[in-house]
């Protein structure tokens, strides 16, 4: 494509010595990364424009192509680096010349144009393009070159609304638009279909079905990772266009795997959205919101095969809603030694509490505190409430423990039968790379030494790769555990009968009890008003009824013990009586009474209690303990002479345990 010559007396009158002597530059740019690589001669084509600048008069030192926006859509000038470079030189005044192929090349934004216009007026910059050379400065060329911005606008907006209306009525036939998921391919009437590949089809079943058991993420990775699990991918484009590749997974990808709800046979348009108000100049992509998939433009349920139920689906969406790590949904199952972890929420702010390991487990609801400086709601030791919690899920659990527990085993079987499964078919197919490897080194001629090696070099990887896979399989077939026994099945059946003792099991493991929380318990709401004792506990099971129960708690002091006063008269009464301390100490105990640490009363901590309130213990006065202690010593002193002892105390000590 040649450009017009333009007439000798329009680049007399235009083009000036002070124009001359300045930059000309030729701004060469395509709006997508596919025109730059099926369309090379189109840049070539623009780039070409540089000789009008010579036959203007621009010596070719003083010509520069800028061509570093290829690829780059000209809706705006966020990611236009030489466009930026180009705006800042023509203000620094050391451009003369502007060439493009078209204007709306240089910016189809109507901003953009008016600014580079108006910018290019201030420093007398020349503009040109296949049809001419303006001056900006002059009122008709002027005129011209908003006319000709505004035209490219309304141009960009018709072939957006063409494509966009193409792109609907596909989406509304059900046809896939963008990158197909991992465990699909496209069928003819370009509808997702699922891969033909057995082995990519069970790893999505696995992935799927494992989160749905573990619930967690976290977990969830940590499981792929365990068993050397890689994702299935087939690249859209390149050398390898549909070709299955296999990547390590990656926590963002097996979360994006696990909300796209085409694994449920859905198909959407528009679930991610971009939302004006949060864009962000220079990252795009950001500003886009994540749909429903009911609110999108698009939406078309059993459109294709699916992997899960719909059901399944949004019961993995909400597991994923509730790893977040406020509010009052119970959070994930974490590597911690508390059951409860995730699971307890404060009565009072609803926010859930804290699991602390100090010297022993506390529950702490300080969310409050943190983000307001507000005073900490409440606070109370693990073990008792953890062991209030697990009896209730064992006497829930008891009635059908035995079916439980060799439904589990079937389970474990199942699990283990599909891991073996996925094991078969990736040593099938490193023997399968390894024999395409041999066939190709086989069908070289011998002569031909320079192709021959590298193929040998090739076979010989798979080879090696061949024995090391079998080698993992090897060991996974010595670690695995087995099918169960009769013996296995009957142990199981006399454990089953004895939960408490297997669940306090040493081998039984803390991720194992957690989970059997979260699957019969929704939250544990837990209230103490003040600083009292007792703690009630709020149940919440996943099948909607609440039970309601009460605990004790440690406190600090006698006067927050619940009936200390009724306490008092008690060991008043005995005092006056001339109980032992150590006999009031086991009527309390009888009684229910414990110290405000929740411990068993004994004779010394009752005598102490004695002593604070003033009930027949003389202060400073010698216990039994310490009579005992000093009659040692002062046999110690007399041993070596045979002298016996001298008499104890007058007074009878108290009795201490």
């Amino acid at each position: 494509m040649n450009a017009p010559e333009p007439s000798a007396g329009l680049r007399s009158a235009k083009i000036t010595p002070g124009h001359l002597e300045r930059w000309a530059f030729v701004y060469v740019r395509q709006s997508h990364p596919q025109q730059v690589r099926r369309h090379p001669e189109s840049a070539r084509v623009q780039a070409d424009l540089n000789r009008l600048a010579l036959d203007w008069g621009w010596p070719s030192e003083r010509i520069r192509i800028l061509d570093g926006d290829q690829g780059c859509s000209g809706i705006t000038t966020v990611g236009r680096d030489d466009f930026a470079y180009l705006l800042s030189e023509i203000a620094l005044g050391h451009v003369g010349l502007v060439l493009g192929f078209q204007f709306n090349r240089l910016a189809r934004e109507d901003e953009a144009c008016c600014r580079l216009i108006n910018l290019c007026a201030a420093c007398d910059t020349l503009l040109a393009d296949l049809d001419g050379l303006y001056h900006p400065l002059d009122f008709n060329d002027r005129l011209v070159l908003t006319i000709k911005g505004f035209v490219g606008g309304i141009e960009l907006h018709q072939i957006q609304q063409r494509m966009q209306a193409g792109r609907l009525n596909r989406a509304r036939r059900g046809e896939w638009l963008g990158q197909v998921p991992p465990g699909y391919v496209i069928g003819p009437d370009r509808k997702l279909q699922i891969d033909p590949d057995e082995q990519a089809r069970g790893v999505i079943r696995l992935v799927l079905d494992q989160f749905a058991a573990i619930g967690s993420l976290s977990g969830l990775l940590r499981y792929l990772r365990r068993h050397g699990i890689d994702l299935p991918y087939r690249a859209p484009s390149g050398p390898d266009e549909g070709r299955l590749q296999w990547h390590r997974p990656h926590r963002e990808t097996v979360r994006n795997l696990i909300r796209r709800p085409a694994y449920a046979g859905a198909y959407t348009w528009g679930r991610r959205a971009v939302d004006p108000r949060r864009r962000s100049p220079g990252h795009r992509g950001r500003g886009r919101v994540e749909r429903d998939p009911h609110d999108c433009a698009v939406f078309l349920p059993d459109n294709h095969p699916a992997y899960i139920s719909w059901e399944q689906y949004l019961s993995n969406l909400e597991r994923l809603r509730r790893q977040r790590q406020r509010g009052p949904l119970p959070g994930p199952a974490r590597q911690t030694v508390s059951l409860l972890a995730g699971l307890v929420v404060c009565g009072r702010c609803g926010c859930r509490m804290q699991a602390h390991y100090t010297r022993t487990l506390r529950y702490d609801c300080q969310r409050r505190a943190m983000d307001y400086g507000m005073p900490r709601c409440q606070s109370l030791n693990g073990e008792p409430l953890e062991h209030l919690v697990s009896e209730r899920v064992l006497e829930v659990v008891a009635p059908a423990a035995l079916e439980l527990s060799l439904r589990a085993a079937a389970e474990c079987q199942r699990e283990r039968d599909a891991l073996d499964r996925r094991w078969r078919q990736r040593l099938e197919r490193a023997r399968h790379e390894a024999g395409r490897a041999y066939r190709q080194y086989d069908a070289v001629e011998p002569e031909d030494r320079l192709v021959a090696r590298s193929l040998e070099r090739k076979w010989e990887e798979a080879l090696r790769a061949q024995r090391a896979l079998e080698e993992d399989y090897e060991r996974f077939e010595r670690d695995r555990p087995r099918g169960l026994t009769e013996a296995e099945r009957g142990e199981i059946a006399r454990l089953a009968g004895d939960l408490p003792t297997l669940w306090r099991s040493p081998l039984t493991g803390v991720a194992e009890k957690r989970r059997i929380m979260r699957s019969l318990l929704e939250r544990v709401v837990v209230r103490a008003e003040g600083s009292s004792p007792e703690v009630t506990v709020h149940l919440h099971w996943a099948l909607g009824n609440v039970t309601e129960h009460r605990l004790r708690r440690a406190v600090r002091s006698w006067g927050q013990v619940a009936g200390a006063a009724e306490l008092r008269r008690h060991l008043e009464a005995w005092s006056t009586a001339g109980w032992s301390s150590r006999r009031m100490a086991a009527e309390l105990n009888a009684a229910g009474y414990r110290t405000p640490h929740g411990k068993a009363l004994t004779a010394e901590s009752v005598r102490q209690l004695r002593k604070r309130w003033g009930l027949g213990v003389v202060p400073g006065g010698p216990s039994r303990v310490a009579a005992g202690r000093r009659a040692g010593a002062r046999r110690s002193d007399h041993g070596a002479t045979g002298r016996p002892a001298g008499p104890g105390p007058a007074a009878e000590p108290e009795p201490v345990s």
